[in-house]
Parts: structure tokens; sequence; C-alpha cells
């Protein structure tokens, strides 16, 4: 009877060492993305946030990062591989897969968002609101825009509107095609790892893009010239960016676990998101520019009046195609400035 019960004993705590190994068992996130490794987007955004969940779950969650799009696919197949499972999460571009995300994208109209870190706030309380509906199976960790893009130029300089007449230049998204055309140049919509060698090549002549990108394709080694809009005014235009997770991976996750991805997830961590990986880079990212010898022009007060009136339309456009969609777009609209505002303070 002493050895029936001991080795009753012996299995009950072996029942439980193996319940306790599983409930400690690590869960590797695959993360995808489609920047380089080296990227300021991975060093300061993707592996910071991954540093951090893994602490605070006590390395029982843990990030396998797969930059330059490893797992396969383009950028605008992204936000579908983490619906489908093919990564548990990614940061990607939503509107890189054009007229998917009409609500999301009004905050990439010309002259729209101020910093990084305020509309990035502005844009996840927005899409919460107003556009979930759009990220059906996905579940949205943080939003967040870049710093606001700027123009490059491989060998023109350019200060005013007349002398962008004739030039194909990069555009990343719709909105930003049409902002292109309506100053009078002609559009080329493509991913950013696509802008070097087609401005190498001649193909495009100048590339829309933000300080936090340039680095990451060595723009700065191909564009002699870049033209920006001055501190403190409304940028040219910018690109929403989510980092979303898939909902049927976050729903497996056992409570205390799901609680450390909710714990940097949400409105705190697309502030951190705008400010610590875009905000706080431009400066920086200025420097390599000029210390590889690119030129970097301001538009003056006067140019950037013309600049936003040339452009208004689009406003309109946005609005007229939310519109045709049962939507009430002047609305939506004034919503995300007002958010933008709101947070900008």
């Amino acid at each position: 009877m002493k050895t029936s019960a001991t080795l009753k004993l012996v299995a009950a705590a072996a029942l439980v060492a193996v319940g306790g190994a599983a409930q400690a068992q690590q869960i590797t996130l695959k993360v995808h993305h489609f920047l380089p490794s080296t990227s300021s987007s991975q060093v300061k955004l993707i592996q910071p946030w991954c540093d951090k969940i893994q602490k605070e779950s006590k390395d029982r969650l843990k990030c396998q990062i797969y930059p330059s799009l490893q797992l396969g696919g383009t950028p605008a197949q992204l936000m579908d591989q983490v619906r489908d499972g093919v990564a548990d999460i990614v940061w990607a571009v939503p509107t890189y897969a054009a007229g998917r995300y009409t609500k999301s994208e009004v905050f990439e109209l010309p002259f729209m968002t101020t910093s990084a870190k305020g509309s990035s706030q502005a844009l996840y309380t927005y899409i919460q609101k107003n556009a979930l509906d759009e990220f059906k199976g996905v579940k949205i960790l943080f939003n967040h825009v870049h710093d606001g893009t700027l123009l490059h130029f491989r060998n023109k300089e350019v200060t005013k509107l007349e002398d962008l007449k004739g030039l194909k230049i990069r555009a990343a998204t719709r909105i930003n095609s049409q902002m292109i055309a309506a100053m009078g140049a002609t559009p080329v919509q493509m991913p950013l790892p696509a802008v070097p060698e087609s401005l190498a090549k001649g193909v495009i002549d100048g590339a829309s893009v933000p300080w936090e990108g340039a680095p990451s394709i060595k723009l700065q080694e191909i564009a002699k010239f870049a033209l920006d809009t001055s501190a403190g005014m409304p940028r040219m235009a910018n690109t929403i960016f989510a980092f979303a997770m898939t909902q049927a991976k976050y729903d497996s996750l056992p409570a205390d676990l799901k609680k450390v991805i909710d714990d940097n997830s949400g409105l705190a961590a697309s502030a951190w998101a705008g400010e610590s990986a875009f905000d706080a880079i431009v400066q920086p990212h200025q420097k390599i520019a000029r210390d590889a010898g690119q030129k970097i022009s301001f538009i003056d007060a006067a140019e950037y009046q013309r600049w936003v009136k040339v452009t208004e339309q689009i406003d309109d456009e946005w609005v007229k195609s939310v519109t045709a969609k049962g939507l009430d777009g002047k609305k939506l609209l004034d919503e995300a400035r007002a958010l933008i505002k709101q947070y900008s303070k």
C-alpha cells in the first residue's frame, strides 16, 4: 500500500511538472516586414517592441523577425499574410493594396499630418472608431504614420512647382500619386525597396520618401537634391502603417500572455512608435544626407501656399469617393483633422 501511494504521488508530481513546462513553453512569433534588418524601422521599432514583450513575458514570448520579405510575397500582400496566418505579426503599409483601406487613407492626404507622434495617436483613435471593418480578421496592435514625405531628386534641384513639370516621381500610395499629378509631375507608384534601382537607372527622376526610409535604401547616395517643408509645417504627404497580429494567434495565447501583448499595444504604443522611430530620426537622417553631399532645400512660405492650393481638390475627391460608399466623407475628414490637432498639442 505504501508503494502504491508513493507511485501515485510520483505520477501526480510528474503531471504537475508537465503542466508547468507546457505553461512555461516559449512561443515564437513570426514577424514579417519589407525593409532590411538595418532599417531604423526594425532597429528602433520592431526589435525594441519584441525585446520588451520577451522581457515582460519572462522569455515565454519571443519574436523571430523576417525582414526584407523573407517569408515571400510583396509589400502589398503583408496584410493578407497576417490575416491568413503566414506570419503571426506584420509591420505593413495597408494602402499599398490600393482601394481596400479607403477610410483609413484620409491620413495620407496632402498637408494633413504634423508630428509623427501626434498623428500616430490620431490615426489609431480614428481607426478604432471608424475603420476596424477594413482590418477584419487581424488584431491591430498599434498604428502610426512616418515623419512625413519629402521629395528627393536624382540630379535636378527643385524649389518651385514649375520645376516639377515633366518629372517622373515615385509615389508610395494612391493618394500620394494624386498629389504628385496635381503638382504637374508624373507619378510612378512603387514600394520603397524598388526606389534605388529605379532612380539609379533613370526610370524615375525623383521619389517621395520620408527621412526615416532614406538611409535604409541608401537614397542619399543616389539623389543629389531634396526638397522638404519647414519644421512645424504640415507635411507634404504621409503613409499609414499597421503593426498587426493574426487574430487566431492572439486568441490562442493564455490570458497572461495576452496581457503582455495588450500592455504593449494601443494608443500609448502608437505614440511611442511615432516619436521614437520617426520624429526622433529626422535630424540624424538629414545629417546623413548632407554628409553624403545631398543638398536639402525648404519650401518658402509663399511657395508652400501654392502647393497647398493646387492639391486642395484631392481632399474633395477623397470625400466624394467615401461618400459614394454610403459614408459621410466630410465628417470623417473633419474628425481626422480634429484628432490630429488634439494629439499634436
